[in-house]
């Protein structure tokens, strides 16, 4: 995981450099890959040697500027009831 924060650090910086809005970015395209493992050794007391098991990957990351920041819901809505009541009107009408 420390590898995606370091990523994420050197990507906002990168933007901030580009003169884009750091504050509105949105991670728009995230992929890993499996790299080719490198055939690597380690020695050992006693003339023993053991592989040197390693994952190494290849990380793709793309950030985009959003439109605005995401806008927090007013004290007085209330989502989750209705919400809830339409899920159960779809479920019971598709359980018939």
């Amino acid at each position: 995981a420390e590898f995606l924060l370091q990523l994420l650090r050197n990507a906002e910086s990168n933007a901030d450099y580009s003169g884009l809005d750091v504050d509105r970015l949105i991670i728009g395209h995230i992929q890993v890959n499996r790299a080719a493992c490198l055939r690597r050794r380690t020695y050992r007391a006693h003339g023993r040697i053991n592989p040197y098991m390693s994952s190494p990957c290849h990380i793709e990351l793309w950030l985009t500027e959003g439109k605005s920041a995401p806008e927090a819901p007013k004290k007085g809505e209330k989502k989750g009831a209705s919400d809830k009541s339409k899920r159960s009107k779809t479920v019971a009408t598709t359980a018939r």
